[in-house]
């Protein structure tokens, strides 16, 4: 589950830094990502798992330790990160169970993907151009009583505390509602309740859950890494939207020589929820 999540169509020149906090996602969320797979209710032991806009692999691997017999063929539209993959794979030694696949997925067509028994999709279906279709694909593709996982993200993750920073208390609240428009216009579909359009598309829900994630920055370290990646996108997405007085303070979280700098703050935490559908073809 990648997040902070990976994109079915994406900006080339952006590629290094979703990799880069693709990465941060799957290492901060590790045990959440367990979880889920934990959570997941299989009537048996999956042997042939399809990853949907795997990104740089969170879903595919913990799905590959949750399921030790199982392989996983993980598709995605950045080659970069089918690479970066493939590394991560050829170093845990589990290069032999897992096959990429680069496809657009916005495609009419899909690629042969076989017959899975679990189709896993982490933070990616907000960015089908054409959902509906794309959950008939998988429909179709699956096994009977095979089971589709869809995670999505309740919203970008936040990591100061409400009165931060000091020079601008509330900063974090106003880049958020400066990208709402961005996202209403690019991804219209995140945030959407994928309950009724799995049931449309011909699968009986067979679960429902929110997770909700709060992890303290002195837990992990990855937890300042992931804010100055995160942060850094979002002043790209708000750049033309936010005060002047604003950009400064988010250049002065951003600037490694500042002594406002996000990584020298001790009161950093992630939090962020994860909504989990689990749909069985019938």
């Amino acid at each position: 589950m990648g997040m902070s999540h990976p994109p079915i169509t994406h900006q080339p020149e952006d590629v290094g830094g979703q990799a880069e906090i693709l990465d941060l996602d799957a290492e901060v969320l590790a045990e959440h990502i367990a979880s889920i797979t934990e959570w997941l209710p299989l009537r048996t032991s999956p042997s042939h798992i399809v990853d949907l806009g795997s990104g740089t692999g969170a879903g595919s691997f913990a799905l590959l330790d949750r399921f030790p017999e199982a392989h996983v063929i993980a598709v995605d539209a950045a080659p970069e990160h089918l690479l970066r993959l493939r590394e991560k794979a050829c170093a845990r030694g589990a290069d032999d169970r897992v096959r990429t696949v680069q496809a657009d997925l916005d495609a009419a067509d899909w690629p042969d993907l076989g017959r899975p028994d679990l189709v896993w999709a982490s933070a990616s279906m907000h960015h089908m151009a054409d959902p509906q279709r794309a959950l008939r694909n998988v429909h179709d593709m699956l096994v009977p009583g095979g089971l589709f996982a869809v995670v999505e993200l309740s919203g970008f993750p936040r990591f100061l505390p409400e009165n931060a920073p000091e020079d601008r208390p509330g900063l974090e609240d106003r880049c958020h509602a400066a990208t709402d428009h961005f996202h209403a216009e690019h991804v219209p579909h995140r945030g959407a309740d994928w309950g009724p359009m799995l049931t449309a598309a011909g699968f009986t829900l067979e679960g429902e859950r929110t997770i909700a994630v709060h992890i303290e920055g002195s837990r992990s370290p990855a937890v300042g890494r992931y804010a100055l990646s995160a942060l850094r996108r979002l002043r790209d997405r708000v750049a033309e939207t936010l005060s002047a007085d604003d950009l400064a303070a988010l250049a002065r979280l951003l600037d490694s020589d500042s002594p406002h700098n996000i990584l020298r703050r001790a009161d950093l935490s992630l939090r962020t929820e994860r909504r989990v559908w689990a749909a069985r073809r019938s």
